[in-house]
């Protein structure tokens, strides 16, 4: 009787933490997604749904040091003054609305497949609001674009975005192979997210040239920056050369921290160390199912799926990912994978879907909610409606084109 009692109330539990991280809160209780999931994960742990052992054995540890590595990196790159002088480049050389935009989706779409696009947007963001000031044009379409760059280029590799660095350490992909097969969607899917915020906001980009040249305060750290770009290119030829993704990375993060100059403080308030912990907490949520057998339950429910190919499976995770966030959707999907025939293109499939569903809605991916937040900290309000003319579009077009091309 209890057993079957706790069970229930294990899928009880995982929903509420489910539905409370797609939407962003409870009602009554001040907590924001990483405490909605600690909450849910200590509440499992307290019922017996799942042991102490167990949860540990749950969080998937590669993932983690690899998500840490990579903020490592990115907060070097800041501190360097990276950044900031990409954004004084593209301001220079776009002579343009339309070439602006185009330089802006490039740079944030290749930084996101190189490095991880939720933090690449939270450096970016402050440089494009400054930049469409001081040239005195109308922000959203470049935030929008921005963001939506972000999520398409962050598909092409494994290291783009926290779901993808989840499908290679369960699916053994490599980095080269993962990267050959992607690559040419996000190139397209950039190419479209560009001509459809020009068409959506026709009259931005009506107009001609720009006369005026933004001055953006630069100040680069020639060391740090140096070093960074040097590490940084052995961390990329390590990751082709077939080296474990999640140590390579981790050995650069640590070359960057051993310096006289930088104190590694500096470089640890920078790390995003709710997003670490939210995603240790939704491992052991997730894994919770698998204790108590709803994971088998679910993967009879949709097992069918399975028989009908890859295109269905593909909206499934569209779907899903959008109703409870694109990582655990992955996370849940990642069961089904095995009854493909070809697996490893239903694993590339589900990394490409499950990331560019987040495109849809303003809620649909943490790089969203943090252009949105950062925009709104600037005085500039990035609303649901807003967002969805740019959204819906770019998301059927950028799937169907994965459909075609994966």
């Amino acid at each position: 009787m209890w057993r079957d009692m706790l069970s229930y109330l294990t899928l009880l539990i995982v929903a509420f933490t489910i539905v409370g991280v797609a939407i962003g809160s409870w009602p009554f209780i001040r907590a924001d997604r990483t405490g909605i999931v600690l909450i849910g994960a200590a509440s499992l742990l307290a019922l017996g749904a799942t042991s102490l052992s167990e949860a540990v054995e749950g969080i998937d540890f590669d993932t983690l040091l690899l998500l840490f590595s990579m903020m490592v990196i990115n907060a070097c790159l800041s501190l360097a003054g990276f950044f900031t002088l990409v954004g004084h480049r593209v301001a220079m050389l776009a002579r343009d609305p339309k070439t602006l935009l185009a330089m802006m989706i490039l740079v944030s779409g290749v930084l996101s497949a190189l490095f991880l696009n939720d933090t690449i947007v939270l450096m970016m963001t402050p440089i494009v609001i400054e930049v469409t000031r001081s040239l005195r044009r109308n922000p959203l379409p470049y935030l929008i674009g921005l963001a939506v760059s972000a999520n398409i280029g962050s598909t092409a590799t494994l290291t783009g975005n926290p779901q993808n660095m989840i499908i290679g350490n369960s699916s053994g992909i490599g980095y080269l192979a993962f990267a050959s097969s992607l690559v040419w969607v996000a190139l397209g899917g950039l190419v479209l997210s560009w001509v459809i915020i020009v068409w959506v906001y026709k009259d931005e980009f009506r107009t001609g040239k720009m006369e005026t040249v933004p001055s953006l305060s630069l100040r680069i750290y020639r060391p740090l920056f140096l070093k960074s770009l040097v590490v940084i290119a052995i961390m990329l030829v390590a990751f082709l050369a077939g080296f474990a993704i999640s140590l390579a990375a981790f050995v650069a993060a640590a070359v960057l921290l051993t310096t006289r100059r930088v104190r590694s403080e500096r470089v640890f308030r920078k790390v995003d160390w709710g997003l670490l912990a939210f995603f240790a907490g939704l491992f052991v949520v997730t894994h919770a199912l698998d204790t108590q057998h709803w994971t088998e339950r679910l993967f009879t429910a949709l097992a069918p799926i399975a028989e009908l190919g890859m295109v269905p499976f593909g909206l499934v995770s569209v779907a899903l990912s959008n109703l409870i966030s694109n990582v655990p959707a992955v996370l849940l999907l990642q069961n089904l994978v095995s009854g493909f025939a070809e697996t490893q293109r239903a694993w590339l499939t589900l990394a490409a879907t499950s990331t560019l569903a987040g495109n849809l809605t303003l809620l649909g991916s943490v790089a969203n909610l943090i252009m949105a937040e950062v925009a709104r900290r600037n005085g500039i309000k990035v609303s649901f409606g807003e967002y969805l003319k740019v959204g819906i579009p770019v998301t059927v077009l950028t799937v169907l084109l994965s459909f075609l091309l994966v």
